[in-house]
This record gives structure tokens, C-alpha cells and sequence, in this order.
């Protein structure tokens, strides 16, 4: 039989986890003619439909045993599987093995067991599959003859098919990569389950990693880079990999690098907050009673970096706050956990802006940071650290006031998001100016002051970010020279002292919190 002819089944074999639309599946191959052998949960469901089925314990004359863990591992099944039906005739005709033309198997769910918090060691193991990944196998190894069906979202192209004149090799070919896909995915799994486990690390020995291409992009950083953008199918969180996007074109490379780095900023506040990413670093973010207000404070801490950028809320979009940013500026993206009445339809009116959604913001959500380096990759957990006052360790002679004390807080929260050298300077809830990314953090200080003074923002009253310690005085020198009257900054130079004599000689407060957010 030449690899390129369509094949017509004559008999299927059914052995489902998810039962998802088996039985319209199963009802469409019986109207076919095709006979359907079944196993245990899947035999009784098409038993309780009126669905005829033959019991694969009938087919090798040998009872399901150790509660259904042994059952199909029989040469009458995957000899009817395996076999070449161009040269495999007479050993098949000699031990009465009927062929078996369609496999529809999907697996233990391995993966939604481990992902349940109440879950034991001992149930992970029982829902480790052996028969069903092997008869995977069996049918996409001799897809040549055999189809292969793993997702329900396979069952309808395949009945269309059928019912047109057979199942053609192209067909074949493709399910037999999504199967043996499907079965890579799952050892994945229980390797990476198993490795966790034995070497009490979440860092095993071999890392297997799982992604679906969601789109390929016209471009990567750059127009002559190619690029795609890949979900990790497990995620749970709201995040940009489970976002939905309802209106604009299509999202570029940059678009969601920068909806990555606002969603995760904006969504460390309580209150209705806003923050607006240009290259990977916020250069706006404030926090106010609506969304509307936190815009407009986010957007004046930097007008001309905001042109074009990214904004995120952690409060649904309301029309008044949309109207208002698409009449100021010119806007990539917004993102925000939903959006109120009215919202698609002014979008409707700017159709290259894209609008996307996600679910309600969690601050617990986190994932591992996985950075891609040539040859290797890092993996890391993400920065998650945070700190509230009773943490923080005041080294000054001055302590800060209750209003300095709660925008230190803020501008720390800020600063674990702005490329180091990190510097941020904040009063009321709102940034002033945001140094980013320089070689120098006194450069970075002089830059959010440069930045502040651009925006017509008095910097004087205002607090100052530092997400790592100061390693000389003149730190603290520039910030004073800005009007800065608090600081917040993790510690820990060998220079301490020297850089706590500046605050002191300039009458400013200052708070040690012991961590540092560098961010690269």
C-alpha cells in the first residue's frame, strides 16, 4: 500500500481520559460502519449511549486486571495496531489478529493531578499512563496504516475526512506528530515531576519544557529578526500568556515584552493603579481613587517617553478612561483585567491600538524566570520580595513621616520593575522621574532628575528608590541636591556609614530593606 492512498476504517479502538465529545465521535464512526473496540470508562459510556462496542478484554481473551492497570498491553492489540499491512498479513492471519485502523486515545491527566495542591505523591504515580502512551505510539510509528486521534479537537476534521473517502497520509502524518507531541509533553512531565521530587530541588538534574505556538509575529526586536510567541499551556495566573486580545492589529515582538513588564508592575498595588511601559521600563506609574486619575499622573511623569508605549491597569477600563488617553496620545497597548460597557466600540474607532484583557489580577501569581542565554538557559525564581514598614530598618538621625514612609513603599514596589541601575524618584503616589539602565547610579539619579525637570515636576518633597545599596556618597549627594527628603535602599556597602553621614548631613531619611531588586 503506497504511503501516499487514503485508508478506510474497518474497525477503531477507543480508550479515552477526557471523554469530551466521545460520544457524537463514537456515534459518527458506528453511522460509518466502523466496529468500536472499547476499555473500561470509555466501554461503558458508549455502552450506557446504545452504542454497540467490543470489550478489548473480549478481543485477547484475558480480563482487565490490577484495577485496569493491565489491559491493552496484548499482541491482539497492538499487533492489530502495528501492523504492516503490506507485509505483516500472514503472521496476523496465522494468530488471528484483526487490524485495527483508527487508535483514538487520550491519557491519564498527569498533568492536572500534580497541579492540584491537595494532591499525593501516590496519586501523582497512579495517574502515570503506561498502556495509553504506548498504543500512542504503536498507531503514529505505523502511521503509514493507522490513524492516530489524541485531542477531541481532532475528532471532527477526522469524520469529515472519513466521510469524504478516507483518511489520507498527509492527515496521517500530521496526527502522528501531534501524537508523538502529546506523549513527549506527558513523559516531560513526569520527568520533570519525578526529578523535583527525588532531588528535593524544583531545579532537576534534566529540565523538559512545554510550550504552544500561539502566533508566529511579523517580526522580532527588529524588522529583519524573525520571532513567534509561545504559551506555556499549564498557565493559571492572569498574566500576558493567558491574556485575550479583542481589538487592534496584530501584537508585535516589543508589544509583549512591554505588556509583560506593565502587567507584573501594575499588578503589586491594592488601589487603582496605572503604569506606562516604554522599552521593557515603566516610565510613568501612580496610584490614585480611579483609574482615570492614576493615568493622567502616571502620563505626567514622562509625556514624551509615554508616545507610544504600553499601559496596563489593575482595575477594568472604564469609556471615560479610554476617550481620554486615546485624545492625549498616540497609544500601542492597553491591558487591564476586563473592560466596562462601551470600551470595544471606541477602540472600534482606532483599529491599530490593540486592547486586550485578562482576569483579575492576583499578587500571588508566579512563575520561574526563564532567561535564554546562548547555549544555556537561566532559570531563577521570580522576584516576589517585597516589604512592608514593620521591615524596614530606619539608619537616619531624621525618620521619615507617615506620607514619605508610604510613597518609599511605593517607589520600592516600582523600582523591582525598572532596569538597573534603578533609580525612582515619588511623592503622593506617583513617580517623578525614573532613571533606568545606566552603567552609573549616580548617572540613573541624575537622569529621573533630568527627567522630572522635563515634565515641569518639582522633585523637591519627593522620596527616592534605590534597588540596590549606594556604593559611595555621592548617591545621596545628587539626591539632595534634587530636594529629595527620604530614601529607600537595600544597604549592605561596605560604604554604609559614610552614605548614611551624607543623609544625615543633609537632613534626609533613610531606610535600609535589606533587599535588592536588580533586574537585567
Amino acid at each position: 500500500m503506497p504511503a501516499t492512498d487514503s485508508i478506510h476504517v474497518r474497525r477503531a479502538l477507543l480508550s479515552v481520559s477526557d471523554k469530551t465529545k466521545l460520544l457524537g465521535f463514537a456515534r459518527s464512526l458506528h453511522d460509518l460502519g466502523v466496529q468500536l473496540v472499547s476499555t473500561g470508562g470509555t466501554f461503558r459510556e458508549l455502552q450506557g449511549a446504545g452504542l454497540p462496542a467490543i470489550e478489548v478484554s473480549s478481543v485477547t481473551e484475558f480480563p482487565e486486571i490490577m484495577d485496569g492497570r493491565v489491559k491493552t498491553l496484548h499482541p491482539q492489540i497492538h499487533g492489530g495496531i502495528l501492523g504492516r499491512r503490506n507485509q505483516d498479513q500472514d503472521v496476523m492471519a496465522k494468530y488471528g489478529i484483526d487490524g485495527i485502523d483508527l487508535v483514538c486515545v487520550n491519557l491519564y491527566p498527569f498533568r492536572e493531578t500534580i497541579m492540584n495542591p491537595n494532591k499525593t505523591y501516590e496519586d501523582a504515580i497512579e495517574n502515570i499512563d503506561i498502556g495509553g502512551p504506548a498504543m500512542v505510539r504503536s498507531a503514529a510509528k505505523n502511521h503509514q496504516f493507522v490513524g492516530i486521534v489524541t485531542s477531541p479537537l481532532q475528532y471532527e476534521p477526522v469524520i469529515s475526512e472519513l466521510k469524504a473517502g478516507g483518511l489520507s497520509f498527509a492527515t496521517r502524518k500530521q496526527l502522528a506528530k501531534a501524537a508523538f507531541q502529546h506523549t513527549a509533553e506527558y513523559d516531560g512531565a513526569i520527568a520533570n515531576y519525578l526529578g523535583r521530587d527525588a532531588e528535593a530541588t524544583q531545579y532537576p538534574e534534566k529540565l523538559f519544557v512545554h510550550f504552544e505556538r500561539n502566533s508566529v509575529l511579523r517580526y522580532g526586536e527588529n524588522p529583519h529578526q524573525t520571532a513567534a510567541f509561545y504559551r506555556d499551556p499549564d498557565v493559571q495566573g492572569s498574566c500576558v500568556g493567558s491574556s485575550l486580545q479583542l481589538t487592534g492589529k496584530a501584537l508585535s515582538f516589543n508589544n509583549i515584552a512591554d505588556m509583560d513588564a506593565a502587567l507584573e508592575c501594575v499588578r503589586q498595588f491594592d488601589a487603582p493603579a496605572c503604569v506606562i511601559v516604554k522599552h521593557a521600563n515603566p516610565c510613568g506609574v501612580a496610584v490614585e481613587c480611579s483609574t482615570l486619575d492614576a493615568y493622567g499622573k502616571a502620563f505626567e511623569t514622562d509625556p514624551t517617553s509615554a508616545f507610544g508605549g504600553v499601559i496596563a491597569f489593575n482595575r477594568p477600563l472604564d469609556a471615560k478612561t479610554t476617550s481620554r488617553i486615546l485624545e492625549r496620545q498616540f497609544v500601542e497597548v492597553m491591558i487591564a483585567p476586563g473592560v466596562e460597557q462601551g470600551v470595544v466600540e471606541i477602540f472600534k474607532k482606532k483599529p491599530s491600538v490593540r486592547l486586550l484583557t485578562v482576569r483579575a489580577l492576583d499578587q500571588t501569581w508566579v512563575q520561574a524566570d526563564y532567561r535564554r542565554v546562548q547555549g544555556g538557559l537561566l532559570i531563577q525564581d521570580t522576584d516576589t520580595g517585597s516589604r512592608i514598614e514593620s521591615e524596614l530598618a530606619c539608619v537616619t538621625e531624621i525618620k521619615p513621616t507617615t506620607g514619605q514612609m508610604a510613597d518609599l513603599l511605593f517607589a520600592w514596589k516600582v523600582a523591582k520593575f525598572v532596569k538597573s541601575n534603578a533609580i525612582i524618584y515619588a511623592k503622593n503616589s506617583q513617580t517623578i522621574g525614573i532613571g533606568a539602565g545606566q552603567m552609573s547610579r549616580v548617572y540613573s539619579a541624575r537622569i529621573a532628575a533630568i527627567k522630572a525637570q522635563d515634565a515641569n515636576l518639582n522633585v523637591a518633597g519627593s522620596v527616592m528608590a534605590s534597588d540596590a545599596f549606594f556604593p559611595f556618597r555621592d548617591g545621596i549627594d545628587a539626591a539632595a541636591d534634587s530636594g529629595i527628603v527620604a530614601v529607600i535602599q537595600p544597604g549592605g556597602s561596605i560604604r554604609d556609614d559614610e552614605v548614611i553621614a551624607a543623609a544625615n548631613e543633609h537632613g534626609i531619611a533613610m531606610v535600609f530593606t535589606e533587599m535588592r531588586h536588580f533586574r537585567h
